[in-house]
């Protein structure tokens, strides 16, 4: 937990529904480059530059700007075009949903340019809710209307798509906010295989608050986030963030379909397409065909328009 700014803080693993037996794939989408850096100074941190592409990146308070900023988060592509994606440790059921805690992206010295976002739910993998398991450390956020006319936060500063895959081997850049900095850390490096399911990088100075910065590989897809093994590391010099795979994949639609406007109410049948190699995107329409042909048993949750008032998934 050293990855939070703000001492002291609780974190629950457990609530937030029922993820695991769901196996529906994210659809994704291919969206503009962000997190603006040079590539070739490796190994260095340094002020992120106020650019619109490191807007997609922000900080996550609680309450709002007077609480403190805790940990980092970035927006990437959905229909609803009102979703973030971050650390599961960062943001348990009873610190941050209906509006308990709130994104701002692009913060820097105590101004909001874009405005603020509340977070009003979260989906998180059973694996971590019930049991804490770091190899489970990703959780999307669906944000409320924003403080500036109440406009959706990718209309705002854009998205990103994600990446699944291994990122090791690869430059990764990692923009977040140290807890006790007004304005974002950006370093780039090579990412390297930690295990089966996780990746490390080396990058002086990301300490508590950093947790949820994205890992963004050359396009500007995001292909992890500060968390997984010791909650994103007990070392500020090197980080760490699970693989994404499959069950981000899942994790990301369930998420997706609780946005706003909702996707179309889903069949009785679950569909199970066939994933993409590691590192390849999926456009939507390989996803429906795919989809038309292939079927399993379980049953997905279908969406509704009641407000969401909590992430639970009924089996």
């Amino acid at each position: 937990m050293k990855r939070t700014g703000i001492s002291g803080m609780k974190f629950a693993t457990t609530m937030r529904g029922k993820f695991g037996a769901l196996t529906a794939v994210a659809v994704l989408m291919v969206m503009p480059t962000y997190g603006d850096h040079d590539a070739a100074a490796k190994n260095l941190t340094e002020a992120a530059p106020a650019t619109a592409a490191n807007a997609r990146v922000g900080a996550i308070f609680k309450g709002d700007l007077d609480g403190g900023h805790f940990c980092t988060a970035s927006v990437v592509h959905s229909s609803g075009r009102d979703l973030i994606v971050t650390a599961a440790h960062c943001l348990p059921a009873d610190e941050s949903e209906g509006g308990k805690a709130v994104f701002v992206p692009a913060y820097r010295d105590g101004a909001a340019p874009y405005g603020s976002w509340p977070v009003e739910s979260v989906y998180a993998d059973d694996s971590w809710n019930e049991d804490g398991d770091q190899d489970s450390d990703v959780a999307f956020a669906v944000l409320g209307p924003g403080t500036d006319g109440g406009k959706k936060v990718e209309d705002a500063v854009g998205a990103a798509q994600l990446f699944a895959g291994r990122a090791t081997g690869q430059a990764v850049t990692i923009t977040g906010y140290p807890g006790d900095a007004e304005e974002p850390q950006v370093c780039t490096n090579t990412s390297v295989a930690y295990g089966d399911t996780q990746q490390r990088i080396d990058c002086p100075d990301f300490p508590g608050g950093t947790s949820g910065s994205p890992w963004v590989v050359e396009g500007g897809a995001v292909a992890g986030v500060i968390g997984g093994y010791e909650f994103g590391g007990d070392d500020p010099d090197v980080s760490y963030s699970i693989v994404f795979g499959q069950h981000t994949k899942s994790l990301y639609k369930l998420a997706e379909a609780a946005g706003d406007p909702k996707p179309a109410a889903a069949t009785s049948t679950a569909v199970s397409p066939q994933p993409a190699a590691a590192g390849e995107s999926v456009t939507p329409d390989q996803l429906l065909t795919q989809s038309q042909s292939q079927s399993q048993s379980q049953t997905p949750t279908q969406a509704t328009n009641r407000p969401i008032t909590c992430a639970c998934v009924l089996p």
